[in-house]
């Protein structure tokens, strides 16, 4: 479908609010810039950047890149013959292979990455979202294996791939603050996720595969 002009507009706005808080916070840190400043820098009212982002927080961690959703939307999008674990694990190879944005595999996202950890709102965020990933995940698998809500098998299914999601992010983290490049972290996580799958019992690979 062709993005209309109106359309076409909102994006660009949106792009505009984003690019222009993320210069204002690496330069002078997420907790020392306001909305407003946002605002005027980027030639809107205060309402408009709220119109965009709900939260100060959803600027740098907007809903529709970290999203609550993430893990149950690839598990919900897994391929016949394919387990819950296993598509977990090839979405993540995949977004290495991509260098995909969502694991910071970009070349300055070095300072990006360090501004969201000198912020206490943010990183209390990120712990947010990590729970809520595996809460959205344990209600897919319950109701995809139809089993009882008090079953604890979904969700401990779903807190070991959350898990291991997390382990991910955090070596990425390691190596980012250590300047390493998106080329040799790719490579490091890709091994990770090799030593991961190998661990992984049988059970966990095997739960939930998706028989349609």
């Amino acid at each position: 479908m062709t993005e209309g002009l109106r359309e076409r507009k909102k994006r660009q706005t949106r792009q505009r609010i984003s690019e222009v808080a993320t210069a204002l916070f690496l330069a002078r840190g997420f907790d020392h810039v306001t909305i407003a400043e946002v605002a005027a820098a980027a030639e809107v009212s205060v309402n408009t950047v709220y119109n965009y982002f709900e939260a100060k927080e959803d600027l740098v961690l907007p809903p529709d890149q970290a999203s609550p959703q993430r893990l149950a939307d690839i598990v919900r999008h897994r391929l016949p013959g394919e387990s819950a674990a296993r598509a977990v694990l090839a979405h993540l190879r995949d977004e290495v292979h991509r260098r995909d944005r969502t694991l910071g595999l970009t070349e300055g996202f070095g300072r990006v990455y360090e501004m969201m950890r000198a912020a206490p709102t943010l990183t209390a965020r990120l712990e947010e979202l990590g729970q809520q990933m595996t809460d959205a995940l344990a209600a897919v698998l319950i109701e995809e294996t139809g089993t009882e809500p008090d079953d604890p098998l979904p969700r401990v299914v779903a807190a070991q791939l959350g898990s291991l999601h997390a382990l991910v992010f955090a070596e990425i983290g390691k190596r980012i603050s250590a300047g390493e490049s998106p080329d040799a972290i790719a490579k490091a996580v890709l091994s990770l996720l090799d030593v991961i799958e190998h661990l992984l019992s049988e059970r966990l690979l095997t739960y939930a595969v998706r028989k349609d």
